[in-house]
């Protein structure tokens, strides 16, 4: 447990070397990169994987969600960690928190994966609508409602087992965690997809050497259209490079965490 201002943040580490920070996405928590962490750890690397806000075993004092959230508690616990620059690895909900790191302080990454979002500089276009066909359901979500079906196979290619699923979602059982539901789309998810809606970070330059990785069944962002909305990151990003991943959707880390595994060290190896 890393204490910092109003937070106790659950983290879960292996390895030593460069630091790598893998920022999980939702409805789930640090046991995303159970598969991956060992792997990139074994390569030289110390992995740190913490539980942000309203997931997993982390503790906030507020439970209130603004815009840069998560983003703020993520520093605030390299700052307690004594870690000034790291390599970044992120998915889902996650990907938006280092997103926004990459963009307002672009010294502490060394390198970003996203995993499953677009960057910033996206144009949008009503083709990627579908990506958030989700969001009314979990803006009204209500204690007890399951979401498990955010595993269907719209989403994952594979089927996740009953256990795993149960993995990621029996911490629902907190209430902290189940009532951050409403919050975090609310507070943090609705309003960054605005600003992405609104070219608010074509108006910033991206820094950091950023990979974006996508499932080629993963409808909105399938490699024709990510390719059309990413297509003048020449002019939004210092270095960028897009991968696909075969038989794979939008949970990557479930679907192909082997592939996956490999994009992350060729990343870090070429642009790190």
């Amino acid at each position: 447990m890393v204490q910092t201002r109003g937070l106790r943040t659950h983290v879960a580490e292996i390895g030593e070397g460069e630091p790598v920070v893998m920022l999980h996405g939702f409805p789930e928590h640090w046991w995303q990169w159970r598969a991956i962490a060992p792997a990139i750890a074994a390569r030289g690397y110390r992995v740190i994987c913490p539980d942000l806000r309203g997931s997993g075993w982390t503790e906030a004092a507020d439970p209130s969600f603004g815009p840069d959230s998560q983003c703020d508690d993520v520093i605030a616990v390299l700052d307690a960690l004594g870690i000034r620059r790291a390599h970044f690895v992120c998915h889902d909900m996650g990907a938006i928190s280092g997103m926004q790191i990459s963009y307002l302080q672009p010294q502490r990454v060394r390198t970003m994966v996203q995993l499953s979002v677009p960057p910033g500089f996206m144009l949008f276009t009503p083709k990627v609508v579908p990506a958030f066909a989700h969001m009314p359901a979990l803006l009204l979500h209500r204690r007890g409602r399951s979401l498990k079906g955010l595993f269907s196979p719209r989403y994952a290619t594979r089927q996740l087992s009953d256990a795993t699923i149960d993995g990621y979602l029996r911490v629902h059982d907190r209430a902290e965690v189940e009532n951050a539901v409403t919050a975090l789309y609310r507070g943090m998810v609705i309003p960054v997809s605005l600003r992405l809606m609104s070219g608010h970070y074509r108006r910033m330059r991206l820094q950091p050497p950023t990979l974006a990785v996508f499932g080629r069944q993963d409808g909105p962002f399938a490699e024709p259209i990510a390719r059309h909305i990413c297509r003048d990151h020449e002019r939004r990003a210092e270095r960028f490079e897009l991968a696909f991943v075969d038989d794979a959707a939008h949970f990557l880390t479930d679907d192909a965490p082997e592939a996956v595994t490999a994009l992350i060290l060729d990343w870090f190896e070429r642009a790190g």
